[in-house]
């Protein structure tokens, strides 16, 4: 629970307090009505301390009409014509609303406590041939570093010496890792993999890739706009009418039929505000959501407020990240082509030769093999990054990488054109067959973007820092609308910025990402959605909605949930107006008085109530 909202809570539990203890007191001694008057205006004034400082946040915005102004007049009415308890119950039923409001929105932001763990806790810097380890942010420009393997890089640098793979996903997304040599230039939050090496420091800790990503996540949000929930809407309309109605029952009749009858009907009039404060409307809408969210939750969905259930039952344009999204983010082997030897002894070899290795590649063959690997068979080990690994085994020296390798052995080789990385594999001379191996989309990718497009006919999109052939197979497998690629977050970030800037206001944008790249663009999307259980702590963080599972066909469960969740809302609104309006026109003409609308407040509460217990129960 945050600071404001436990103050907020000590104050309303104090005013209940007082307010009970001004009942009980004034039900067994006689109090002047001056002490009745002191003692529950204390208890109204704590109740109601959260409404008074919207209300007047309101007033600084230039928003006069609103169910603040409406609950304000109304408990103050209520007060002018000596009902001090009424007028303290109606204030503590509205705030009781409210306070449910703030528990969703407080119980879903604190399921996420994530810290973000892309920035490097350390760098390693060279002084005279010595190493020493500093603070990142004590790192200058021209400062020389050193990466070793499994290393985060710190800042943004140039390679001085050495040659390695980096694995950029968490800046591009892309799955396969890239060679760096010197003069290549490496960004802070990428992973150093196969090797030592040295670089230059080109820019301070504040101004590198990982500190600006966490910068354009911040603006993102605060250039987010809140959506108007329903009762914000329905106040505009709903306030100045009853105060107008409010002002017809007491001035019309007096001035008409009931010639000359102004305390019957500034009194009635006086009751009728009192019973228009919104306060079962107010309660209907959050408990509502609250089932939604809470059904979310049941199906391994985290929402961090109602307002992005409604948001998602509008949406029609989704954006989506490739790796790791729509695909698996790791690689599988698709294709084996010996020469001259059978598919399974040709990825025995390639096994066998990688078993040495860390590398993604390497990893995949061995799982791919699935046979037991005897290390002891294997030696002379070499990996060269940028080509590949050489190494004997079984009294042949086998070589396997990319075609550079190929090439540099002079092996005559078949150059491989497909999706995918094709691993080519060489003993002594000789060519003996590729490997291709390649990202696999997920299961439920298909059928998801199918329902998206069919049922919400929603417009797909595609963000990827992922190269060109690989991502567009993906995007036309997928039958997307748009597919653009070797995008940086800022990139992607400019391209969302174009979307919305497309957008009426009653159409609504979600964004699917995992990794720190997707953080912006998940921030500053109506409803961000992040893969929860493998995505970054950045993504997760900056997201609206998180799928703990990892499951994309979990998107088109919280559409449902949301669908019905804004159902129940028409429904619970729909009785609390049709009971409202009863209530209002029997008070008018005065067949109601304030004890039984404060009633029949409490019967709409138990009967909107039940009605979220419905959501809760909701089966996809």
């Amino acid at each position: 629970m945050t600071r404001e909202l436990k103050i907020r809570s000590i104050i309303y539990g104090a005013g209940v307090a007082v307010y009970l203890c001004a009942i009980l007191v004034t039900m067994n001694y006689t109090l002047p009505d001056m002490a009745r008057f002191v003692w529950f205006l204390i208890s109204y004034l704590l109740i109601g301390f959260d409404a008074f400082r919207k209300l007047e946040e309101n007033f600084c915005q230039k928003k006069f009409l609103t169910e603040y102004t409406l609950m304000v007049l109304a408990t103050i009415g209520a007060f002018g014509v000596g009902r001090y308890v009424e007028g303290v119950l109606v204030m503590l039923l509205f705030e009781l609303g409210m306070m449910f409001e703030a528990y969703t929105t407080d119980n879903a932001k604190r399921s996420i406590e994530s810290m973000i763990n892309i920035r490097p806790e350390f760098a390693t810097r060279k002084v005279r041939g010595k190493e020493f380890k500093v603070d990142p942010a004590a790192l200058k420009i021209g400062h020389t570093i050193v990466i070793r393997p499994g290393e985060r890089i710190p800042v943004d640098a140039v390679v001085t010496s050495g040659t390695s793979s980096i694995d950029t996903k968490a800046l591009t997304g892309e799955s396969m890792p890239q060679t760096v040599w010197p003069g290549d230039r490496i960004y802070s939050g990428c992973i150093n993999l196969s090797a030592v090496i040295e670089a230059k420091v080109t820019a301070l800790y504040v101004d590198s890739t990982v500190s600006r990503i966490m910068e354009m996540v911040e603006d993102a949000q605060n250039q987010k706009a809140e959506s108007e929930n329903f009762v914000t809407r329905f106040s505009k309309i709903y306030v100045p009418v009853m105060l107008i109605c409010s002002l017809a029952v007491m001035i019309y009749p007096p001035l008409t039929f009931s010639y000359g009858n102004w305390d019957t009907w500034i009194y009635r009039g006086l009751i009728f505000l009192i019973i228009a404060c919104p306060t079962g409307l107010v309660m209907s809408v959050p408990i509502a959501f609250l089932g939604g969210i809470a059904s979310a939750a049941r199906h391994g969905i985290v929402v961090k407020g109602g307002n992005y259930l409604e948001d998602l039952a509008k949406a029609d344009t989704f954006i989506f990240d490739k790796t790791g999204t729509l695909t698996e983010g790791v690689f599988r082997v698709t294709e084996v082509k010996p020469v001259g030897m059978s598919e399974q002894e040709l990825l025995r070899i390639a096994a066998h030769v990688e078993c040495h290795s860390n590398h993604p590649i390497a990893q995949s063959l061995k799982e791919a093999y699935q046979g037991e690997i005897q290390e002891t068979k294997v030696y002379r080990m070499r990996e060269i990054p940028g080509y590949g690994v050489n190494a004997t085994f079984e009294g042949n020296r086998v070589y396997i990488g990319n075609k550079r390798l190929m090439e540099r052995q002079k092996v005559d080789y078949d150059e491989v054109k497909k999706t995918g990385t094709p691993v080519y594999v060489a003993i002594g001379d000789k060519y003996a067959g590729y490997i291709l191996i390649a990202d696999q989309v997920k299961e439920d990718a298909k059928p998801t973007l199918q329902y998206l497009q069919e049922r919400c006919r929603a417009v797909l999109v595609m963000l990827t820092g992922d190269t060109e052939g690989a991502s567009k197979e993906v995007a036309k497998e997928m039958k997307m609308d748009y597919a653009y690629t070797n995008l940086m977050p800022e990139d992607k970030l400019e391209q969302l910025e174009d979307f919305m800037g497309l957008q009426d206001s009653g159409e609504k944008l979600v964004c699917v990402g995992d990794g720190i790249n997707d953080a912006p663009v998940l921030a500053r999307a109506d409803v961000g959605i992040a893969m929860g259980a493998l995505g970054s702590a950045a993504a997760v963080e900056a997201a609206d909605v998180i799928l703990m599972e990892d499951e994309l066909s979990r998107i088109v469960d919280a559409i449902k949930i949301a669908k019905e969740t804004l159902r129940v809302v028409s429904q619970n609104i729909t009785f609390a107006m049709v009971v409202k309006v009863l209530i209002l026109i029997l008070a008018a003409v005065g067949y109601f008085g304030m004890w039984e609308a404060i009633l029949a407040e409490v019967g709409v509460m138990f009967v909107v109530i039940l009605n979220a217990v419905w959501v809760v129960r909701y089966q996809v």
